[in-house]
């Protein structure tokens, strides 16, 4: 098969592009090219990278000419200049749907959030549900994963935990009470983007996907930091200080330590969908715990934060 990925150069689409290689079918990068985290990926035997956006439909449908599948995995969590939540995960869906139709293309399937829902107040919750309501009203084979917290090779959460390790003696969780999340493995995310893409299944569904451990923010974050071998002073800081962090951080730092996104996402339990939706069958559900073993495999390399990370410094 031939499968086009939007956000093919970004996290989640340069572990599925890898694994639809490993398995024989020819993969589409559908990317601007500004992410260089991994040129090895534009290098690998079968994948063919098309340096568009998704604000132009005409272009994309011409990506996905011969395509069998799309996966949408193109996403944003702060916006910068013209990248917009809107522009980028609503009328980026739209742009998708459009190009997928010119271009005979048979099935689609979305990477949103577990918590996406209307009327909330977040302008990245919102949005992520205005795509899903895009691909629901489509009338193309579609798949909607709500996932909850990934982590791997490459990911936010993993890499900015090891870098801030390696830099502050004191790290501050978010909010003054625990919240609870379930971290799923790219890796199963992976696992079951392609059996919607290839093996045709959970068609016209939309699908929470968290991991199989239930476990608190806190606990997450002093696991990572045990495998990094830190032992950082623990302080609870209101939700206040962290948004006014994340303004401030999304400013300075070429990717944010922590985004005012990412502090409404973790304010609230990552465990649940909402709205309440499907569930995955047993043969899909996600088997990767929260391990050391796992977490090992996902850090980058050691360092702290530098001047590389600063946006003003980054070249």
């Amino acid at each position: 098969m031939k499968i086009a990925i939007t956000g093919g150069t970004g996290f989640v689409g340069r572990h599925l592009a890898r694994a639809l290689v490993s398995d024989g079918h020819e993969v589409v990068l559908i990317a601007r090219g500004l992410d260089k985290r991994d040129e090895s990926i534009r290098r690998l035997s079968g994948v063919r990278l098309a340096l568009v956006g998704t604000d132009n439909p005409t272009r994309l449908a011409e990506a996905f000419v011969g395509c069998n599948a799309v996966a949408h995995c193109a996403g944003i969590n702060r916006e910068i200049g013209l990248q917009t939540y809107k522009r980028v995960h609503v009328d980026g869906t739209h742009h998708v749907v459009e190009a997928g139709r010119r271009a005979g293309v048979r099935k689609i399937a979305l990477l949103s959030f577990l918590r996406a829902r209307p009327d909330c107040g977040s302008g990245y919750h919102e949005s992520k549900w205005a795509a899903e309501e895009i691909m629901r009203a489509s009338g193309l084979d579609y798949t909607v994963l709500k996932c909850g917290v990934i982590y791997g090779a490459g990911d936010h959460m993993l890499d900015h935990l090891s870098h801030a390790f390696h830099t502050f003696p004191v790290f501050a969780l978010v909010g003054m009470t625990d919240q609870r999340i379930r971290p799923v493995a790219v890796e199963d995310v992976v696992c079951i983007l392609q059996a919607s893409l290839v093996g045709g299944k959970l068609s016209c569904q939309t699908i929470a996907v968290t991991g199989p451990e239930e476990l608190t923010l806190a606990e997450a974050v002093q696991r990572v930091a045990r495998v990094v071998g830190k032992s950082p002073v623990y302080i609870r800081m209101p939700l206040w200080f962290h948004y006014g962090l994340g303004w401030c951080l999304e400013r300075v730092m070429k990717t944010p330590l922590v985004s005012t996104a990412q502090v409404r996402i973790l304010s609230e339990e990552i465990i649940d969908a909402l709205p309440a939706c499907g569930t995955l069958p047993e043969d899909l559900r996600p088997r990767n715990r929260f391990t050391e073993k796992q977490i090992r495999h996902g850090l980058p390399e050691r360092r702290g934060f530098g001047l590389r990370d600063i946006r003003y410094c980054a070249n």
